[in-house]
């Protein structure tokens, strides 16, 4: 296919004769070459989205010398750095409401069930049950659910109830019924995981 056909020039709205030139590659911008700036090298910071234009020779030398924190000292570079994190905007810690300038603040009806604003330093706690000066966290509390036993549970009383439910859903023991693997299966997972946490 010729693009230089004369069929194409009928179908545009311009004819080939009526179009603008293209603009020409701006003039190297180095002090004293002439050649043409045909690679952008960025002008520095806060000069975003600026450039300059440098030949090829001239591009890679000024892209050897280029230090965008130049002049900075560390602990500047380190705060720039940090605040790129964020895209330089604010941020709250996650247990204050609003940004007031860093006065703390909590929510009365936040609510914190994972212990996420303990981690932090919250005032708030999880809410999570003691039983017995042990904490019972979702997965144990799960585990027990699923194994049919209160959470003052004690070791004894797991370690039998976990027997006692292996017999009565193991296949050997219903005959070779196989209807019953997956509730065999959700008690191991539950009793393994008490026994990881140290409740037996």
């Amino acid at each position: 296919m010729k693009l230089n056909s004369p069929l194409f020039d009928r179908i545009r709205l311009r004819p080939g004769s009526d179009r603008k030139p293209e603009a020409a590659a701006a003039c190297c911008e180095w002090p004293g070459c002439n050649a043409v700036g045909t690679h952008k090298a960025p002008k520095g910071r806060h000069l975003e989205g600026q450039y300059w234009h440098y030949c090829f020779d001239h591009v890679k030398q000024y892209n050897q010398s280029y230090n965008y924190f130049a002049g900075m000292t560390d602990d500047a570079v380190c705060a720039y750095q940090k605040d790129a994190l964020t895209g330089h905007r604010p941020t709250w810690r996650m247990n204050m409401k609003g940004g007031d300038g860093g006065t703390r603040r909590e929510a009365p009806d936040m609510r914190d069930p994972f212990g996420f604003g303990a981690e932090m330093g919250s005032a708030f706690h999880a809410e999570r049950p003691e039983v017995d000066g042990r904490t019972i966290r979702t997965t144990e509390r799960r585990a027990l659910e699923v194994m049919g036993l209160e959470m003052s549970a004690g070791a004894a009383e797991i370690k039998a109830r976990y027997k006692a439910l292996v017999k009565l859903h193991h296949p050997d023991a219903n005959g070779g019924d196989r209807s019953s693997e997956d509730r065999l299966r959700s008690v191991i997972q539950a009793y393994n995981s008490l026994r990881q946490a140290g409740f037996c």
